[in-house]
């Protein structure tokens, strides 16, 4: 007797379907193996199955079971079969039809419930892909599933409640579509005029916000770096319905969906310690899995205490920055994850951190500052936007009971801005003036600037000896500047404030 059920395994962030064949032969013994490169967990579901179907007051079958996960040569991994491979069991044994034109998801306690898996996105995504229209999952994953309106979501709380559905003795409705809407204010978030003093580091801020540029801050301790950082949240645009599935496919990959939240409406902020290794900040593993940068995808990568951080994971975020993407290769195959983040980062001008300071001695010697320094290494720098000094901030302006500008505000103008870039790149791929190409630098930069600022540029590049990459960021930045400003031309003011933000990695 021979019975067939679909399921899927993830691989990377994209589903692979699993054609789960159970044959049972009749002998005087029970046995079941199972085949097709299966990992201990899938291993041991024979168990889980065994008892799952046993204690929903259904028949176990004697005979020799042989389960075959199909393709043969693909890897896989977890508990996400067992309910595929009990209902293959059951219409083998003729207890239950299986569902030809649905995928079935799922761990199998041994009760007999069905337990949530990881990656339910991705694989129902497989699923509408291949014109599959039915899923039978865990119902604690009906609504991140049923963000996906192409599939019929059937949420099932156990075995036997999946049996009743498929021989029709009691049907389990299909769950209504889950609505994808972003959050449109950030909950939590520092507000900016709760922040004293500083005004210029947060207008950099804004323009990196509006531009998705990169930007590293550079000052003595308790400046207020980490709490401007974690202020940025507060001003960033609210992410789109297909931003919102593309973290929430990461977050569900990576086993960190919230139960209670099946959609990511905010954009991530992502905040490593400098003992983080390659693997947990660029993603790896024998079987690789998203690292914080890809975890930061359509969000922001802060990293603090920039030189504390190991060099060579500081050099593996190099290809990510440039390229949008990380590629992992291993023995059996590459697998590429999306790594399109804003990178913010902080650091101290000293060990001790008090170098160039008005107001406190430097304890370090100039070796040692040099030293500190070059931790991190020019062509890393080269890829970073904006540099912004952040001073101590004096007892005037934490004394003043004033309140600055509110975040709302600065989101407003900031969205406003992304909308022009948004109209600017329709039809492509690109979303930010960060993420223009050499063509559309020359195309919305070059043929944009007024006569005033072509000469400022050529000043700048004389004075500061721009590199290729340091001259296109430069254009970026202007046009980043001039969208917030309203204007369609790049002025003079325009490129000598981004070239302000360039001066410190040109001098570097």
């Amino acid at each position: 007797m021979l019975a067939r059920a679909l399921s899927c395994a993830v691989v990377g962030l994209d589903g692979e379907l699993v054609e789960v064949e159970v044959d049972i032969q009749p002998v005087h013994l029970r046995q079941m193996n199972v085949v097709g490169l299966p990992d201990a967990a899938v291993q041991e579901s024979r168990d889980r199955v065994a008892s799952a179907i046993r204690n929903s007051g259904l028949r176990s079958p004697m005979g020799r079971i042989t389960v075959n996960l199909a393709p043969a040569d693909l890897r896989k991994e977890g508990p996400v079969y067992d309910l595929a491979i009990a209902v293959g069991i059951l219409a083998a044994s003729e207890q239950c039809p299986a569902d030809d034109g649905a995928v079935l998801l799922g761990e199998l306690a041994l009760d007999g419930s069905v337990r949530h898996v990881q990656g339910i996105l991705a694989m129902v995504g497989l699923a509408a892909r291949r014109g599959i229209r039915r899923a039978y999952l865990p119902a604690s994953d009906g609504a991140e599933a049923a963000l996906l309106e192409e599939v019929e979501v059937y949420p099932v709380s156990s075995l036997a409640e999946l049996v009743d559905h498929l021989t029709g003795a009691k049907r389990v409705e299909p769950r209504p579509p889950t609505r994808v809407e972003p959050e449109r204010d950030p909950v939590g978030a520092i507000d900016f005029r709760d922040i004293k003093g500083q005004e210029h580091v947060k207008r950099g801020l804004e323009i990196a916000a509006t531009g998705g540029h990169n930007l590293l801050m550079t000052g003595p301790p308790g400046a207020g770096k980490t709490l401007l950082a974690r202020a940025l949240p507060s001003i960033l645009p609210a992410m789109s319905s297909t931003e919102c599935l593309e973290v929430t496919r990461i977050y569900s990959v990576a086993g960190m969906l919230p139960s209670e939240q099946p959609l990511m409406r905010l954009r991530p902020f992502r905040a490593p310690h400098h003992t983080v290794s390659n693997a947990g900040l660029i993603g790896g593993g024998s079987q690789p899995r998203p690292g914080e940068i890809t975890l930061s995808h359509r969000g922001v990568l802060f990293l603090d205490e920039l030189p504390e951080f190991g060099q060579q994971v500081l050099e593996m975020l190099r290809q990510p920055l440039e390229d949008r993407i990380v590629t992992i290769s291993r023995a059996r195959g590459s697998t590429t994850f999306p790594a399109n983040f804003m990178l913010i980062t902080a650091m101290n001008p000293c060990p001790c951190g008090y170098y160039g300071d008005p107001s406190r001695n430097c304890s370090c010697t100039y070796n040692a500052v040099s030293r500190y320094q070059k931790r991190i290494s020019g062509p890393l720098l080269d890829r970073i936007d904006m540099f912004v000094e952040v001073p101590r901030v004096d007892y005037d302006h934490l004394a003043d009971e004033r309140r600055g500008e509110a975040s709302a505000e600065v989101r407003r103008r900031v969205e406003r801005a992304r909308l022009v870039q948004e109209r600017r790149f329709t039809g492509t791929t690109l979303r930010t003036n960060a993420e223009m190409t050499a063509v559309e630098v020359r195309l919305h930069c070059q043929q944009q600037l007024e006569p005033e600022a072509r000469a400022s540029l050529r000043a700048a590049m004389d004075k500061y000896a721009l590199s290729a990459r340091g001259f296109h960021r430069v254009l970026k930045l202007a046009r980043t500047i001039a969208d917030l400003a309203g204007s369609e031309r790049m002025t003079a003011a325009h490129v000598l404030e981004a070239v302000n933000y360039r001066q410190r990695a040109e001098a570097g």
